[in-house]
């Protein structure tokens, strides 16, 4: 998507594109009701598990084998083919094998979590604290993987543009010199990051089809700025549909206080097919376990 930067101009901000942020340190959300439903994976890290077609993983069963057979499950096959062997010629063989009898392995293996946080750092009273939580949960997170094989990253969108501030990545060290200045303030590109979001997870489920990622969203909901001639939010509802044609998990930790514009985020979360939290307090510890929960 290429694109202008039209649409309403931004209020006077108490933040500068210059502020800089702290680490943050404790979060308590409280899920919304959406009408979307999410099915979860049962652990996380290492013991995140899911089915592989390529001949790596444990051997849990085995099926039917369709047309060519690349992992032969020697076991099952003779055990189906047992059976008929009174009926089979078996002149120039001991056991006489047929096509039907085939199987073929169903293996599954340890995958790795990617949690990609995706953090509105334009103008708003809670932008600051939306960093600060972010950044809190990432080093928490990076801490908790060091003996798993998960990763996070971080994007960020304010004025006109999105930025991948942390390629995904498991290191600590980089993480941390990556957020040491991370601005806040202007206007809210929420389609571009959204954007920049799907073509980076789109990016690693090429080189990793293995990988498993989950988008964790902060914002309020109301981008006022497309990459297109179409409305802000239209956009960032179409862009959004992508990330969940994908088949991204996602949750939305909507960051607006005031009841009165609770929808947006909410209209976003269902169209990620996600859930979507409201915020008590914007800290770091309860953004990282309601992560840890979603990706169990």
């Amino acid at each position: 998507m290429e694109g202008n930067a039209p649409n309403s101009p931004a209020p006077s901000s108490p933040f500068s594109a210059d502020t800089q942020i702290e680490m943050g340190r404790i979060f308590r959300p409280r899920r919304l009701q959406t009408p979307q439903d999410r099915t979860l994976r049962r652990a996380h890290g290492k013991r995140s598990r899911t089915k592989s077609e390529r001949k790596r993983g444990h051997y849990i069963r085995s099926r039917p084998a369709e047309g060519r057979v690349n992992d032969l499950a020697f076991d099952a096959t003779l055990r189906q083919a047992a059976p008929y062997q009174i009926h089979r010629d078996r002149s120039d063989v001991a056991l006489a094998v047929e096509t039907s009898d085939l199987r073929e392995k169903v293996r599954v293996r340890r995958s790795a979590n990617l949690i990609l946080f995706l953090v509105d750092a334009s103008w708003s009273m809670a932008a600051a604290q939306r960093m600060e939580a972010a950044k809190g949960a990432i080093m928490s997170l990076l801490i908790d993987a060091y003996q798993k094989r998960d990763r996070v990253s971080l994007i960020t969108f304010q004025r006109h543009d999105a930025n991948l501030v942390l390629p995904p990545t498991n290191s600590v060290e980089l993480a941390n010199r990556a957020m040491i200045e991370l601005p806040v303030g202007g206007r809210t590109p929420l389609s571009r990051g959204l954007f920049l979001a799907y073509e980076v997870l789109t990016r690693e489920r090429r080189q990793n089809p293995d990988v498993l990622p989950l988008l964790v969203l902060l914002t309020d909901g109301a981008g006022n700025v497309s990459m297109t001639d179409l409305p802000p939010q239209e956009e960032a509802l179409r862009v959004a549909g992508l990330i969940k044609a994908a088949n991204v998990r996602s949750i939305v930790i909507n960051t607006e206080h005031s009841s009165l514009d609770v929808g947006l985020a909410r209209g976003i979360a269902d169209r990620l097919g996600g859930q979507c939290y409201a915020v008590a307090d914007l800290e770091a510890e309860h953004l990282y376990q309601t992560v840890r929960d979603e990706i169990r």
